[in-house]
């Protein structure tokens, strides 16, 4: 069991080193990382619950994957709320405002009367 506590306390320093080392890549690549992270964890805690070993510490590095999962979905959630604030600030940079001849203003008016 010491192995699979080992193993369980080296992912979750990897996803809290790699997650801090990344700031300076894209926030895509941080969120697919992340993902995966929570893909592999889910796999462990599967690996846990079908493997040999006392019941009650099963129990307890599950809870332990649980939470540590529960850490990655949020790190996930504000990724993803940044990338769509990054998608918004660039959205709105490539947004032009029409100019040209016809374009109303206060100098350029005309007035119709019938």
């Amino acid at each position: 069991m010491t192995t699979i506590t080992n193993s369980i306390a080296a992912t979750a320093q990897s996803a809290q080193g790699s997650s801090s080392a990344s700031s300076g890549s894209d926030t895509a690549s941080q969120i697919a990382r992340v993902t995966q992270q929570i893909k592999t964890l889910t796999q462990k805690a599967k690996d846990i619950a079908n493997g040999s070993g006392e019941a009650e510490e099963k129990l307890k590095q599950q809870e332990m994957i649980q939470a540590q999962i529960k850490m990655l979905q949020a790190q996930l959630a504000q990724l993803q709320r940044k990338q769509a604030e990054e998608a918004q600030q660039k959205q709105a940079q490539n947004t032009v405002k029409a100019e040209g001849v016809n374009s109303p203003s206060a100098a350029h008016q005309v007035d119709i009367y019938i």
